[in-house]
């Protein structure tokens, strides 16, 4: 007997490509939907006035002064986007050892908040909690003796997150890392009056190689060391459990992991043990990769970027902070 006659004798009753032989049927039978809402898009804000700098290890990124800022948040929201994660790119004069500069309502970082809530007020605005863009010593937490200590920066972001509440933040984000922040937070925000602001606590947050763009963005780098006594061991999972329960117990409003990409088993492992939101932070190593290599024509840069929003919503993620939103916002709007 023949293959082709062998073949042929087979009782293949279950044919899976035919739930794949048209473009109508695929559509039908996808079990994951990417949104225009699903996304935040990050922004970097600096100094001055009619400055849009890009970020050159981030092709497309750009900093933008406050007038430009909101030119791009308004093209941004005609494309459906309504949630922004901003910041700040700070000179050294404006740095401190206790990033003081964080809570200063005249600063940069306050006034952009204000200035978008007050141009785009249904717009949601997320705010970064941690020292590190305010901080002389580059680091999340303050620095005593070569060490970054816990608790007493629980006061400075404490402080910096009431300050962003106060110039119109929706969503706080404690990315520092230090231990009890979000009950810390909670607090002060509740204390203060601000009960309907929510934290989006960067639960698993790993020490990560795929963040040298972002510190480029900011001129963010600490200024000695690493952070790895307070950001997590990319060899650990388990420990994200951990963490996240911490967050959920302290009041978190949403758990997130950061960065994606390289971390989809954790996404999926929040998911599946909590019923609150989660994001993932699609980071600016994983942007810059896919850019790269579409420039030199490696890969197809659009088809890339939509399989990779793809894979973190696939794996359990509701919210995504990317830097492909807007280009993304593009491709789902013209489908």
């Amino acid at each position: 007997m023949s293959n082709v006659q062998r073949i042929a004798q087979l009782q293949l009753t279950r044919r899976p490509r035919r739930n794949r032989q048209s473009a109508a049927i695929r559509n039908m039978v996808q079990e994951t939907r990417l949104l225009v809402s699903d996304f935040i898009l990050p922004l970097f804000v600096l100094e001055g006035e009619g400055i849009r700098s890009e970020v050159l290890s981030m092709p497309g990124i750009h900093r933008y002064s406050i007038d430009l800022l909101l030119e791009e948040v308004a093209d941004c929201v005609a494309l459906g986007l309504t949630t922004f994660a901003l910041f700040p790119n700070l000179p050294e004069s404006k740095k401190d050892k206790y990033a003081t500069e964080s809570f200063n309502p005249d600063g940069l970082y306050l006034r952009a908040v204000k200035a978008i809530k007050d141009r785009f007020p249904d717009v949601v605005v997320m705010t970064d909690v941690a020292m590190d863009p305010y901080s002389s010593d580059g680091h999340d937490g303050i620095v005593e003796n070569g060490k970054i200590v816990n608790d007493p920066t629980l006061e400075v972001l404490g402080n910096m997150a009431l300050a962003q509440a106060k110039a119109g933040a929706d969503i706080v984000g404690p990315s520092d890392m230090m231990d009890g922040r979000v009950g810390y937070i909670r607090q002060v925000l509740d204390a203060g009056g601000f009960h309907d602001v929510a934290i989006m606590a960067y639960s698993a947050k790993y020490a990560s190689a795929f963040y040298g763009p972002f510190r480029d963005a900011l001129d963010s780098a600490p200024r000695f060391g690493d952070k790895k006594t307070y950001q997590m061991n990319p060899a650990n999972s388990r420990e994200a459990l951990i963490e996240a329960e911490l967050d959920y117990t302290e009041g978190a409003d949403f758990l997130m992991v950061k960065p994606a990409l390289a971390y989809l088993d954790v996404i999926k492992l929040l998911n599946d043990n909590f019923d609150l939101p989660i994001a993932a932070y699609n980071v600016s190593g994983e942007y810059a990769m896919i850019k790269a290599a579409a420039r030199n024509g490696w890969l197809d840069g659009e088809r890339a970027m939509m399989e990779s929003l793809m894979a973190i919503k696939r794996a359990g993620a509701n919210v995504i902070l990317t830097y492909f939103a807007k280009e993304a916002a593009q491709v789902l709007k013209s489908a």
